[in-house]
């Protein structure tokens, strides 16, 4: 009962009013995307994982800012919502939903034909799906699941659009990753399903790691041609990534996100700024942190003997399949 009478206790109810008040003030970014005037008008996105959580907010502001905008969902049903709700706030009727699941690479090839059929320019391509805490799966192409969501699929999609990115420079490669990459580790067993181990976001610390490591090789191959490509961590963010964990885990981390953590617009904001601002023009090969500020990521994510080795084991998966 004491304890009850010191929660209701009225200093200590304001004093945890005005905390949590701070503390929502201090998790906005010191870039915000309403007060940057770039215009997108005859430029071509692709935003993967579009149809829910940061993917739609980063797709509602190209669509804001006059871009042609791809939407390249799993789901039918969630990216023709996405789609009509982004074209009803934006007023911006070239939205368009292209199906692709990132797991399959035959579906990943198959998306990319298409766009290199139907699209004469690529402008900015952000990589922003993602999943976390999946049990144990093996897909048709022999590749642990997470894997291949969240590093395998991309990295081989990125390699098919990259000759269409290039013709049309200058162009931008947006890499959604974690902070959680500094918890990850490097073996290339992990890509079949071997020697991982499957409890809470391990196997997704590792995925998020691979993610900024081939993503500044990629940077340095494509030195002199007009492509950046850059990698993020978005902050942490209220969304749907935790579909596949325990409900108990859910309940707990939407209580506390309320106060702590950002708001799926909010986690969008580094995304968008590696993909628009002015002042990133011909910036390559680096790591964004939640708030739009240029940070060093893990160690091994800046081993370049390893970024070397890391990309090639990637292509060698992906062309084989």
């Amino acid at each position: 009962m004491v304890f009850l009478d010191i929660l209701c206790y009225p200093v200590w109810a304001v004093s945890t009013a005005v905390l949590a008040l701070v503390v929502r003030f201090q998790r906005k970014a010191n870039w915000a995307p309403q007060a940057c005037a770039v215009r997108l008008t005859g430029k071509t996105a692709i935003v993967t994982g579009a149809n829910t959580g940061i993917g739609k907010f980063i797709a509602l502001d190209f669509a804001r800012r006059g871009a042609r905008v791809i939407l390249a969902c799993r789901s039918e049903q969630r990216g023709t919502a996405a789609l009509n709700e982004i074209i009803k706030q934006t007023g911006n009727s070239d939205v368009h939903l292209r199906l692709v699941d990132l797991s399959s690479l035959y579906s990943v090839r198959e998306f990319a034909q298409r766009i290199l059929e139907e699209e004469k320019a690529l402008h900015i391509l952000v990589n922003n799906a993602g999943v976390s805490g999946l049990p144990r799966q093996i897909t048709k192409d022999g590749l642990e699941a997470s894997f291949a969501t969240n590093h395998l699929g991309p990295f081989l999609l990125t390699n098919l659009l990259l000759d269409l990115l290039k013709q049309s420079a200058p162009a931008r490669i947006v890499t959604v990753s974690s902070v959680n990459h500094k918890k990850g580790q490097v073996d290339f067993s992990h890509f079949h399903g071997m020697n991982l181990v499957y409890h809470m976001d391990q196997v997704y610390n590792h995925t998020k790691l691979h993610n900024i490591i081939c993503t500044n090789e990629l940077a340095r191959r494509l030195q002199d041609t007009g492509v950046t490509a850059n990698s993020v961590h978005p902050g942490i963010v209220t969304t749907e990534v935790l579909r596949h964990y325990p409900f108990w885990i859910r309940y707990v981390f939407n209580l506390i996100g309320f106060f702590f953590f950002k708001s799926p617009d909010e986690g969008a904001v580094s995304s968008i700024y590696c993909a628009v601002a002015e002042e990133l023009e011909g910036i390559t090969g680096k790591y964004f942190d939640c708030d739009c500020s240029l940070v060093l990521p893990a160690t091994l994510a800046r081993d370049t003997a390893l970024a070397v080795k890391d990309f090639e084991v990637c292509e060698r998966l992906t062309s084989k399949l």
